[in-house]
């Protein structure tokens, strides 16, 4: 849990919006399962290793969401954090996420593993292939754009795994316009959404009806939030 900042969490420019620190300014420290602060990243080994023991989910009528039905279970990895921070190890990670999701258990789910450093899921993904392994196929790797600035890291995200890797886009919280060219057409799915709560910033439904169109363009996946 906890990150060491991004354009959403910044001590410069004052934007405290990311919705997990602002859950630890509630939580944290005082509710069981929170890290006592969102600026220090905790590491809670295991964790990972513990969600393998769910039920898959493959078999389950999902009356709520009857796409999924037939499907793994899908399981967001960190979600109160990047794990990616610079702080933690690549070999904790090659541990706890790459052992984890490859392991007999770990094998009946999908994993989805966001990141705002998708360079180091990259440098990740080279250290298991200087070892000769591969990356998991069930753990889809992605990274988050907010803005036509950050879509750089989509650079970054095609160099992690190989050609059976599931690579994705949060598109959230979106905060303007995003011009993606040619990139959407090697990725497998785009989420997109805008901020809710106090002080959120407006999303305009131009955005979602233009990042439609460019993914048809694209024959990529696309899922408003």
């Amino acid at each position: 849990m906890g990150c060491e900042g991004c354009e959403l969490w910044n001590h410069k420019t004052g934007d405290r919006t990311c919705y997990a620190g602002v859950l630890h300014r509630r939580y944290g420290g005082k509710t069981k399962g929170f890290s006592p602060t969102f600026d220090e990243v905790t590491l809670w080994p295991g964790r990972m290793a513990e969600a393998t023991k769910w039920s898959d989910l493959k078999w389950t009528d999902r009356k709520d969401k009857p796409w999924l039905n037939g499907l793994a279970r899908l399981i967001f990895v960190s979600d109160m954090s990047d794990a990616l921070s610079s702080v933690i190890p690549l070999e904790y990670l090659e541990e706890q996420v790459i052992r984890t999701a490859s392991s007999p258990a770990g094998l009946r789910h999908h994993w989805l593993w966001l990141t705002k450093r998708p360079e180091r899921m990259a440098q990740l993904s080279d250290l298991l292939r200087v070892k000769g392994e591969r990356w998991p196929a069930n753990l889809w790797a992605g990274t988050s754009i907010t803005s036509q600035g950050t879509i750089g890291r989509i650079n970054s995200l095609l160099k992690v795994g190989d050609d059976e890797t599931f690579r994705f886009l949060s598109v959230e919280p979106q905060r303007e316009r995003i011009d993606f060219g040619d990139r959407l057409s090697a990725l497998d799915w785009v989420i997109q959404g805008g901020e809710s709560g106090a002080g959120a910033t407006p999303f305009e439904l131009e955005w979602a009806s233009d990042l439609i169109d460019q993914c048809k363009r694209a024959d990529t996946a696309y899922f408003l939030k």
